[in-house]
C-alpha cells in the first residue's frame, strides 16, 4: 500500500505527518522513559542509535508501503510529542494494526484521542480499511481508554503473551470496524 511521504492530517491541535530523522533526540526520550515503557513490547531503550536505527526502518517502510508511522506535533516544526502507527497491513482483507505512544508531558491532555481519531479517520475514510486493530497491556487503563473512548471493543486476551525485560505480560485485543467507525456519535476531531 502506498504512503505519500509528504502526508499532513491536521486536527484542531495537532498535525500528524511522517517521522523525519531530526526526530531521534525526542523519539528516544519516550522510548527511553522506563516508566512510560512499562506496557510496550519492548524494554526501554538504553542508546541514542537505536532511535536512529529505528527511524531508518520506520522511512524504509514507509517507502516500501508496509508501515506508516506519524509523528505528533502541536505545529508542523514543533517538537515531537508523540506517534501513531499502521503496521501488518493486509490489502486484501482490508485490516490493520495500529500502536501509538505519547511523551509523559503530553499525557492527560487529549491529544492522544485526537491523533487517534484523525488517524483512524484517515484510515478508515481515505485508505478504506475495513478493520482495525490494537493489542495493549490489559493493566495499562489509560490505553484502553483511549481506545474505547473512539469506538474500539475489547475483544479477547492474550495470557502471557509478551515477556519484556523479565516481566511476563498479558495482551488485552481491541477491534474497531469501518462500519461501526461510520457509525459512532463522537465524529473525529478536523
Amino acid at each position: 500500500m502506498p504512503f505519500d511521504p509528504t502526508l499532513m492530517l491536521e486536527t484542531t491541535r495537532l498535525v500528524l505527518t511522517p517521522i523525519r530523522a531530526t526526530d531521534a533526540q525526542a523519539l528516544f526520550a519516550i522510548q527511553s522513559d522506563r516508566p512510560g515503557m512499562r506496557y510496550w513490547n519492548h524494554p526501554a531503550w538504553t542508546d541514542l542509535k537505536q532511535a536512529y536505527v529505528q527511524i531508518l526502518d520506520d522511512l524504509s517502510a514507509l517507502e516500501a508501503g508496509t508501515q506508516l508511522k506519524l509523528a505528533i506535533r502541536e505545529h508542523v516544526d514543533g517538537p515531537l510529542l508523540g506517534i501513531v502507527v499502521v503496521f501488518a497491513i493486509d490489502e486484501t482483507s482490508r485490516r490493520a494494526e495500529i500502536g501509538y505512544h505519547l511523551a509523559p508531558a503530553a499525557q492527560g491532555k487529549g491529544y492522544m484521542h485526537e491523533a487517534l481519531s484523525r488517524f483512524a479517520a484517515y484510515l478508515f475514510d481515505e485508505l478504506r480499511m475495513r478493520r482495525l486493530e490494537a493489542e495493549i497491556d490489559p493493566r495499562n487503563v489509560s490505553s484502553a481508554k483511549v481506545l474505547e473512548r473512539i469506538g474500539f471493543q475489547r475483544e479477547g486476551l492474550l495470557r502471557e503473551r509478551w515477556r519484556v525485560a523479565g516481566e511476563v505480560s498479558d495482551s488485552a485485543v481491541y477491534g474497531l470496524l469501518a462500519r461501526e467507525w461510520q457509525d459512532r456519535a463522537d465524529p473525529a476531531p478536523r
